[in-house]
């Protein structure tokens, strides 16, 4: 008899944006964000070519000028003899750029011509399969309410476990930095032992959510004696995340150090602007959900959106996919976060 699958995938629809969920045993994992008319750096899988720049033989690679406001760099490896500057090739994103670091591409062959894109990446249908598998993708309120908690979770800093442990990841530009705490002071070892290990498994499943990699450094509580439970579950947890982890050791105040591959853009940065608030569409995109829960509720109303100018100047190009009952009113001094809806006469 086949196994359950722990994984189930959701596809939220809205008028601009579509959000594509993975959740492993009820949970968020995976967040995909795709929106209409705006403009994002290469994908992963994307095929381009490029013209290489500089090779960098102390890192085994190269430094490839795309097109692109920065160079992607491209490790040689067992080609760099047939690599020379100003040498054209082909290649395939492996990761992502993200605030302050350029993206990784993959040789995939030699090429003439000038730097463009040569072929897409994955659709989101296809990267919620890649990553949940082959069950039925669920859509409608479902989906919007486990897009909606995932966002929150994808946003929040500090994340309560069943188990009973805090996990609370935070983002430096040189690692990531998870520090468990277990706020009964008074468990058993065994309790500390298991609570130590849910951490690792839910810190795998929130790492995946907030698509993060790099340096992965995870305070755990106290210091574990037997670490092989700790090594065993780790690998199960980020099995996922294959190919490319790392696993260190524990050092001896706890600490357990962990190498998990970048690949996409972190999703916090999707949602936000520069100064870490949510953007301007971000916030236009929840405004637009919530007008539209509005006015399923109250299906007679003209209702109105009231938001602050760059608000307004977003979510007006969308408004007509909602009908024609919808509308926006631009109030200047208006809070940019905290905009409003309210009924016409």
């Amino acid at each position: 008899m086949a196994s359950v699958s722990p994984r189930r995938m959701y596809l939220d629809r809205s008028p601009g944006e579509a959000r594509g969920v993975v959740t492993l045993h009820g949970l968020p994992e995976r967040l995909f964000i795709e929106r209409e008319g705006e403009v994002r750096g290469p994908r992963l899988g994307e095929v381009w070519r490029g013209r290489i720049r500089r090779m960098a033989p102390a890192f085994v690679g190269a430094f490839i000028d795309l097109g692109l406001e920065q160079d992607a760099f491209m490790k040689t490896g067992g080609v760099s003899a047939r690599l020379s500057e100003g040498q054209a090739v082909e290649a395939v994103f492996v990761a992502e750029p993200r605030a302050g670091k350029g993206a990784a591409v993959s040789f995939k062959a030699l090429s003439e011509g000038a730097p463009e894109r040569l072929a897409a990446g994955p659709t989101l249908e296809e990267r919620l399969r890649a990553a949940g598998g082959l069950g039925a993708i669920a859509q409608g309120e479902a989906a919007r309410e486990a897009a909606d908690l995932a966002e929150e979770a994808v946003l929040e800093i500090t994340h309560a476990i069943l188990g009973g442990a805090v996990l609370t990841i935070e983002r430096t530009r040189a690692l990531i930095a998870i520090d468990v705490d277990l706020p009964n002071a008074a468990a058993s070892r065994k309790g500390v032992m298991d609570a130590n290990l849910d951490a690792l498994r839910h810190a795998a499943r929130l790492l995946r959510l907030k698509s993060l990699g790099g340096i992965v450094m995870i305070d755990l509580i106290g210091r574990p004696r037997d670490l092989q439970p700790i090594q065993r579950v780790a690998r199960e947890a980020f099995h996922a995340d294959e190919p490319g982890m790392l696993y260190g050791q524990v050092s001896r105040s706890g600490v357990f150090e962990l190498g998990k591959p970048h690949r996409e853009q972190p999703v916090a940065e999707l949602l936000s602007a520069p100064d870490g608030r949510l953007s301007a569409r971000s916030v236009a995109q929840r405004l637009l959900r919530r007008l539209e829960r509005e006015g399923r509720a109250d299906p007679g109303a003209r209702l109105a959106a009231v938001a602050a100018p760059e608000i307004a100047a977003v979510l007006r190009p969308l408004l007509p996919q909602l009908g024609p009952r919808f509308s926006v009113i631009e109030e200047a001094g208006r809070d940019r976060l905290n905009p409003d809806i309210r009924a016409l006469a």
